[in-house]
């Protein structure tokens, strides 16, 4: 497994829409896994591949406080989002900035596993938002596009400080 540089807001990488996965090969497990890896490190909860770089619909998930319940998404589509949440929400893309967000309560969403079977999941909560999250990396939304342009301005210019001081 291998490490995987992060990419950071503003990038504008990170606003490319992601490419569907034409079937679950061994690569596809290899970049699966190395997401894992990349994920737990950051630390974080989630990690969709354009935050990696890779312009491919795949993204990991793990919630467990033990960090030992990995999912696994190729082509992720929620199918079917109801309720309204609001959660606190963070991003490794956008490090340090955690800001309230409004998302679907529940979702039904449908992906390849990591063995390349199709299944459907239904899912709530922290879990709900999570995919919800990631999925939005795929189509290049970030989770500061749900907030005011004023507090975007103020994030950037907060991050754009951090990274002067890192260098």
């Amino acid at each position: 497994m291998a490490m995987l540089p992060i990419l950071h807001y503003p990038d504008p990488r990170l606003r490319n829409p992601a490419l569907p996965v034409a079937g679950v090969d061994e690569a596809i497990r290899q970049l699966l896994d190395d997401m894992l890896e990349t994920m737990y490190a950051a630390p974080g909860i989630g990690l969709a591949a354009p935050q990696v770089n890779v312009s491919k619909r795949v993204i990991v998930v793990d919630i467990s406080d033990e960090r030992n319940a990995p999912l696994y998404f190729v082509n992720p589509e929620i199918t079917l989002r109801t309720g309204v949440e609001e959660m606190e929400e963070g991003c490794l893309s956008v490090p340090t900035i955690y800001e309230p967000v409004q998302r679907a309560a529940r979702i039904q969403v449908r992906a390849l596993g990591r063995d390349g079977q199709a299944y459907e999941m239904a899912a709530d909560g922290l879990l709900a938002v999570c995919i919800q999250h990631e999925v939005d990396h795929l189509d290049g939304k970030l989770f500061v596009d749900y907030l005011s342009e004023l507090k975007r301005r103020r994030i950037r210019r907060k991050l754009d400080k951090q990274r002067r001081k890192t260098l």
